[in-house]
């Protein structure tokens, strides 16, 4: 009997551990979700341009993320998925492209609404050439490091763009907000990594980046995030304005 009781709650524990990646979508997303329909904020109303705007950003990133999780770049911990795959990567990582951006832009538009976003407005000229600037060198010091070569590569040349190509007026806003969102992507991308866990979720080659960590996150993602989540903001403004047009 005893045996028996241990062995349902050691099948409890891995039951629990299995589910901890869709946990930390789930938990990233569900305030977001439910207070997008608060009569203050409205989000619901954006969702066309939202969901359009990820669906465009995933044919993006989801072969992104196939091919560096083919090419051992990074990989997943089967502790803590569920086990459902689609072309090797777990169902957990597709839904944290649509969770982790939803509550983002959510963000966005809620400082947005307020206008609480023109505070980097004088600067945003210099922090865009910083940022740049430094992606190039390290990308160029980096180049035989498929992370961040590729990451930094393309990050400084969507920043170029938009700015000098498509001249958007909102990359202050942007810079803002994602200065505010660092905190809990570092909570919810250092769980992820590692962090408190005594194995990673996500697990990181260091011989395909820097080996420099922010606890346990790879110093690279600060800017595969902020790409990401960039990419998603162009076309969701892209598609607000459109759709109040």
């Amino acid at each position: 009997m005893g045996s028996n009781k241990i062995f349902q709650r050691g099948q409890k524990n891995q039951e629990e551990m299995n589910t901890l990646y869709l946990t930390i979508n789930i938990s990233s997303v569900i305030v977001p979700f439910l207070f997008s329909f608060h009569p203050k904020i409205q989000f619901y109303k954006k969702f066309n341009s939202f969901f359009f705007a990820i669906l465009l950003v995933l044919i993006i990133f989801i072969p992104w993320d196939i091919l560096f999780t083919h090419l051992g770049v990074w990989g997943f911990n089967s502790t803590y998925v569920l086990g459902i795959n689609f072309f090797n990567l777990p169902i957990e990582e597709i839904l944290f492209f649509l969770c982790i951006p939803y509550a983002c832009v959510f963000t966005y538009h809620c400082f947005n609404k307020f206008m609480l976003l023109d505070r980097f407005l004088k600067v945003e000229n210099l922090i865009s050439l910083i940022i740049v600037g430094v992606l190039l060198v390290l990308a160029a010091l980096n180049y035989k490091r498929l992370y961040t070569s590729v990451t930094f590569l393309a990050l400084a040349s969507f920043i170029l763009a938009l700015k000098y190509i498509f001249r958007v007026s909102w990359l202050h806003k942007f810079y803002f907000s994602y200065l505010i969102l660092l905190i809990p992507f570092i909570i919810v991308n250092g769980l992820l990594t590692g962090t408190g866990l005594n194995e990673p979720i996500v697990w990181y080659n260091n011989n395909e980046n820097m080996g420099i960590r922010i606890l346990s996150i790879p110093f690279e993602d600060i800017f595969y995030g902020m790409f990401l989540l960039m990419l998603t903001v162009s076309l969701y403004e892209h598609l607000s304005v459109k759709h109040e047009g």
